[in-house]
């Protein structure tokens, strides 16, 4: 069972906290040299002598020429035997010298851990172990320590300085940009006073306010890292980086200093944020730290931006403040938001930005990266590919005929296989939850204020806080949302935002549809609501991966109740992700006749309903039947009498709930509002607007890997399919006793291995429980994904699967039990098994196997897989973990494969007039399915078999209470008339 964890006192999961140990700085002794001495003279006799000794006593082994039959036919003489045994030493010198070389690098450099030589582990140690003692009198040993933490290796090299991005910030003017810099300026100076004042005045309260950390010792594998000590003293791993600015360059005790967050060496010592929390924090003065502790603290200190008085964080901030100032303008720019320090609440794109730089890890998903940047996209694809696989299983279950079929999805491969898991990867379900929750959130609360929906032309999502950018100022927003940066921006905070319920409440805003990101911010354009037309210009094969992006995140997205999508031009394979959603039509002139017909109506319609546009409709009493949006996207270059034509029905669009974008070859296009330019780099730009994203899109390799998902998934497509095999049969003779078993099925059990210690144990028994559900193997980054859902660095992924090989341990044989196939994903060995895979195999034999010829043999087995049953998935797992479940359709599938066990072993029963043991299965099956409508039946008819009217009338009350309002289903209603005609009358006397 995992460890109850211990809370700290931020309330988060932290490991017992270890008393801060002095490190001494060692001084080189004689023996030091003598120990460099000698293994300089081992190295160089391993090294030089073992070759010179092969090559000058025994010469070249291997034969002159190629060896041919003959050859191979003689006799073993010695001298082949001794040549043989040369050959193995040299390539055990080899090996050895390779280990040598790699050990001397990461030595020298103090860059990661060294890699590892395949096969050559006594080897390698012994390398590493000369290498020190060499090194030793070079460097002390805390100077050559390799760390694990690879955090924001790629991240903070890359940063611009706060005031210069704040100076390029695009506005909709220069004179905007103007404005921007000199007030970024003006307030980086302020900042700088401030900090110098304080470190002319606040000396003393400054040092009783800071805190420090003492870099501790590696505790076998595991080493600290910048990443667990933010999550153990800060509450949130991501903040990292704000321990890492405030050590920056500043020199260690070992005289070294902080370059990289990756590279920190126990003894170091790090000053944290002034909201650090933990026992392993010290504070100067202290009087229970030793002497030379204090020193090097205190030595550290003077080291520090705060005491040179120069300001760093202040002038980080003002640049922030300054940077993003909105100029007036017209009433159709958009600007970007003020943006606000995350501390640790930033969206997922931000969150992942330490491992966006790295390759995804297959060769063929390196193409999947846009998907990979594309959070709340992915997160929508993979909600209705979810939906769309559990709607198949019910179809399959209820509408199958002698037997179960289709229980196992058909699993992808190729191209499919690499996007689902880059859906899986870049997914941000909480971040489509929020923003939902949100915008409902902001409905209500202006509907219960009777106040109108603002017109918001755009949506930005900064480090995780969500800003609105209205059309014009619409007074004070509801709390707890407040006034951005002017009067056109609301803005709520992610922490805020997370306090929203779910709302019965229209969604507000659901033309809003991702179009790419601009430093830390990602921009959603509100395409209902443009006063006119989008142009979109650009190549034709780039328009078509931002077109093909609009359209699958507004078929999918998570934040829109119903709305129409119609695609010319393009897209007739994109029908399958929503058909409730998605039309094509054959060309613009059908467009034509159609807006219009569709504009004529909505008038009609708004004027008979007294509403002035949509908005108004939507916060009314029919909310939810009207006023759903119609967004229109034109791949197409019109022609000019039709692109005037268009331009006359989107002028009055926006009031109608109705949005056109269209694609031109020449960006010259009549009535267009807004004008962008997708470039060949991936630009998206739109000069007029100030506007330079990263855009979004899917190109056509992964918009038609993405549609083959779904094609698979697609109910129709499965339910004439054969009965499938279990990805993952086992041995459920006496013989095939696993290793480690885990029980799933009803609380989380592990039997055959000790359980882990500390705070990891959690993360170990998460990381076993996703690899045990997916038998067929999961990328490492998916695993991360799943288990850090905001992002998390490739060190610390990497720590953390050294540790649960470590803890699954190896086979007699020598096996690991985790292990990596041809593709790089993780899979299990054999000998690793779960109830639920008994409980799959033992289903599976009973039906399919050797339970169809011998009755004795399938009464046995489905016995013995309804005793596995124990209750739900995972019953007990930890509040916040195991989120990745929603993405999987096991929990759909558990309770069919439990019916569907009880529903064979009550049909057993029945054969020889066994009643009462059917309704035993039965109701052992309604503990885990008690939703299952045809258990219900099979216990009513049961029950009907004993002859037992007041029992039957009994559980027919049960079932009409079960229903509550909704009233039994018709089904149920027929066979209760058929079994017991008089089931109303005798309930209604009976209550």
């Amino acid at each position: 069972m995992p460890r109850r964890p211990t809370p700290s006192s931020t309330g988060t999961t932290a490991p017992r906290n270890r008393t801060p140990q002095p490190v001494t700085i060692r001084r080189r002794s004689f023996g030091d040299f003598v120990k460099a001495f000698l293994a300089f003279v081992a190295l160089a006799v391993l090294l030089v002598g073992v070759p010179l000794a092969l090559a000058t006593q025994i010469g070249w082994p291997l034969p002159d020429g190629v060896p041919s039959l003959d050859w191979l036919q003689q006799e073993i003489t010695v001298h082949t035997f001794l040549n043989i045994l040369t050959v193995v030493v040299w390539l055990a010198w080899a090996q050895f010298t390779a280990c040598v070389l790699i050990e001397m690098k990461a030595a020298l450099s103090g860059v990661g851990v060294p890699g590892r030589v395949p096969g050559a582990g006594p080897s390698q140690l012994l390398a590493r172990q000369l290498v020190a003692a060499l090194l030793l009198v070079g460097a002390t040993a805390a100077s050559f320590t390799p760390g694990l933490s690879q955090l924001g290796q790629s991240y903070d090299g890359n940063q611009k300085p706060t005031v210069a991005a704040a100076q390029a910030t695009p506005g909709l003017f220069t004179q905007q940009q103007e404005r921007a810099a000199g007030a970024a300026a003006a307030l980086a100076e302020q900042a700088s006073q401030v900090a110098a004042h304080a470190d002319a005045g606040g000396s003393t309260a400054r040092q009783g306010d800071t805190k420090y950390y003492r870099i501790q010792p590696p505790e076998g594998r595991h080493h600290d890292s910048l990443w667990e000590i933010a999550q153990r003293h800060l509450g949130d791993g991501r903040r990292y980086k704000e321990i890492f600015e405030l050590n920056k360059d500043r020199a260690q005790p070992d005289g070294s200093r902080l370059s990289e967050a990756s590279l920190i060496r126990p003894g170091w010592i790090m000053e944290m944020p002034g909201d650090a929390r933990g026992g392993e924090l010290v504070e100067m003065p202290a009087p229970e730290v030793s002497p030379d502790v204090q020193q090097q603290i205190a030595d550290y200190a003077q080291t520090g931006d705060h005491a040179q008085g120069g300001g760093g964080a202040g002038a980080q901030g003002g640049g922030a403040a300054g940077g993003h100032e909105q100029a007036g303008g017209g009433a159709t720019q958009v600007s970007v938001p003020e943006q606000r320090p995350a501390h640790g609440s930033g969206d997922r794109q931000v969150a992942t930005g330490a491992e966006s730089d790295s390759a995804f890890g297959l060769p063929e998903a390196l193409l999947a990266a846009p998907l990979l940047a594309a959070p709340l996209l992915a997160a929508g694809l993979l909600g209705a590919l979810g939906r769309r696989r559990r709607q198949a299983l019910w179809q399959s279950a209820f509408g199958a005929v002698g037997g179960r079929r289709g229980m196992e999805p058909p699993t992808p491969s190729g191209d499919a296989q690499d996007v689902q898991d880059a859906l899986l990867v870049g997914a941000d379900p909480e971040g489509v939850r929020l923003l939902d929750r949100s915008l409902r959130g902001l409905a209500a609360s202006l509907a219960e204020e009777s106040r109108a929906l603002p017109v918001v032309y755009a949506a930005w999502l900064s480090n995780g806080d969500l800003h609105l950018q209205l059309a014009q100022p619409a007074g004070k927003p509801p709390a707890p949302w407040q006034q951005g940066q002017d009067q056109t921006f609301w803005m709520l905070a992610r922490s805020d935002g997370e306090r929203y319920e779910d709302v019965d409440t229209a969604a507000p805003y659901p033309g809003l549809v991702s179009l790419g990101t601009m430093d830390d911010s990602r921009l959603l354009l509100n395409l209902e609501a443009v006063p006119g037309i989008v142009s979109l210009s650009g190549r034709e094969a780039d328009r078509a991966a931002v077109f093909a992006s609009v359209a699958a995140e507004l078929a999918t997205n998570g934040w829109s109740d119903r709305m129409t999508i119609t695609l010319v031009g393009f897209g007739e394979d994109l029908t399958p992700l929503a058909p409730n959603r998605i039309r094509h039509l054959e060309d613009v002139e059908a467009l034509v006749e159609t807006m219009e017909a569709e504009t004529r109506q909505r008038r009609g319609a708004l004027g008979a309903a007294g509403h002035d546009s949509v908005l108004t409709g939507r916060t009314g009493p029919a909310q939810h039947t009207r006023w759903a949006p119609h967004l229109v996207l034109l791949a197409a270059q019109p022609s000019a009498e039709d692109a005037v034509k268009l331009a006359e029905l989107a002028a009055d669009a926006s009031r109608l709930g109705i949005g056109y974008l269209v694609g031109t070859e020449t960006g010259d296009l009549p009535g267009a509002a807004w004008e962008m330019e997708i470039t060949d780099r991936g630009k998206l730009l739109a000069p007029l607007l100030g506007l330079e994203l990263d855009a979004q899109v899917l190109p056509a390799a992964q918009q038609r890997a993405v549609v083959e998902l779904f094609v698979e998934a697609d109910p129709e497509r499965e339910s004439g399919r054969p009965a499938t095999t279990p990805p993952f049969l086992v041995d459920i003779s006496e013989q095939g006793r696993p290793a480690v078993y885990a029980r799933l099925v009803g609380p989380y059990e592990i039997i055959g291995l000790d359980t882990p210690d500390g705070d990891r144990s959690a993360l170990l028994h998460e990381a076993l429980a996703l690899l045990l559900l997916h038998r067929e193997g999961v990328h490492p980054r998916v695993l991360s994904s799943a288990l850090w859902p905001r992002g998390v660095t490739d060190d610390v992924r990497s720590a953390l699967l050294d540790r649960l090989r470590d803890w699954l341990g190896t086979d007699p044989d020598g096996t690991p039990r985790l292990g990596t196939d041809g593709s790089g994903r993780l899979t299990l060995a054999q000998s690793v098994v779960s109830d639920l895979d008994v409980l799959r195999s033992l289903y599976h034999e009973a039906t399919q196997g050797k339970g169809v010829d011998s009755r004795a043999v399938r009464g046995r087995l489905l016995t013995d897989a309804l005793v596995l049953v124990r209750g739900p998935l995972l019953a007990d797992r930890p509040e916040g973990r195991y989120r990745w479940l929603t993405h999987e359709i096991v929990d759909a599938q558990l309770p069919l494969l439990v019916a569907d066990t009880g529903l064979a072993l009550c049909a057993f029963h029945m054969e020889r007039n066994r009643a009462e043991k059917a309704i035993e299965a039965l109701d052992a099956a309604l503990r885990t399915a008690p939703a299952d409508e045809r258990l219900w039946h099979e216990l009513l008819r049961a029950t009907h078999a004993t002859g037992d009217t007041d029992r039957l009338t009994a559980r027919a009350a049960g079932l009409i209470a079960r229903s509550g309002a909704r009233g039994l289903p018709p089904r149920t209603e027929a066979l209760l008339d058929e079994l017991l005609p008089t089931w109303r009358d005798a309930i209604a006397a009976a209550g």
